[in-house]
């Protein structure tokens, strides 16, 4: 459920019918969440992602016209004023798309055999603000990319973190949610959600995601 405690709306975009339908039946299987559109392409993902304004849009990568990638740079990239929260889903394990959709981005990134499960918790991930990258991406993405996929060194903080942010930060690099952060560290889940906020703030990055990769690129967290 999203924070205003309704249900969470999904269109999907896939060019394949089949993929679509099954991603359908799968997501409004699932308490709360409902799909109300689907696409075939990228660029009627994009028309239909702007005029429904849905909680988490779907994105398979490889789609014609325009790819999932540049369809999730349209809605949620840098300069995008209210960006909406993207999954990308794929079949293929390549690095180079997962850091691309990220960098575009999006909120999550899963294979497409992930299960129901894991695509059920990446769209809740997504609608609450959350990021989920699916675990067996997750490490070798992130360590790959710190030495590069940058072509200039990542920003310095524009303040100082305290002691706290850094323990936050080491704890949204390893992939943890809101609230695993906050039974692994004691504290109220408000309080994980205020430092989450400052971080972004410090570090010039829009999400989670963004600070999960700040923080290897800048070899803060090793793995």
């Amino acid at each position: 459920m999203t924070a205003g405690g309704e249900g969470i709306r999904v269109i999907v975009a896939d060019d394949q019918e089949i993929a679509r339908t099954g991603l359908r039946m799968i997501l409004d299987a699932q308490p709360g969440i409902e799909v109300v559109g689907e696409a075939a392409d990228g660029r009627r993902a994009v028309e239909l992602a702007r005029r429904l304004r849905p909680d988490v849009c779907l994105f398979d990568i490889r789609m014609p016209g325009l790819d999932g990638i540049e369809a999730t740079r349209r809605l949620a990239g840098p300069g995008v004023a209210e960006p909406l929260a993207v999954v990308v889903i794929t079949t293929f394990d390549l690095d180079e798309y997962v850091y691309a959709a990220l960098r575009a981005g999006a909120r999550g990134f899963l294979l497409k055999d992930a299960g129901p499960d894991l695509l059920s918790q990446a769209v809740r991930a997504a609608a609450n603000g959350d990021a989920l990258i699916a675990p067996n991406i997750t490490a070798r993405l992130l360590q790959t990319f710190a030495y590069s996929g940058r072509a200039t060194p990542p920003a310095q903080p524009r303040e100082a973190l305290t002691g706290r942010e850094e323990e936050i930060l080491a704890t949204v690099a390893r992939g943890r949610t809101n609230n695993e952060i906050a039974d692994e560290l004691h504290i109220s889940l408000s309080t994980v959600k205020s430092h989450i906020a400052s971080l972004m703030l410090k570090l010039g990055v829009r999400n989670r995601v963004e600070i999960a990769m700040w923080a290897y690129e800048t070899k803060r967290v090793k793995l």
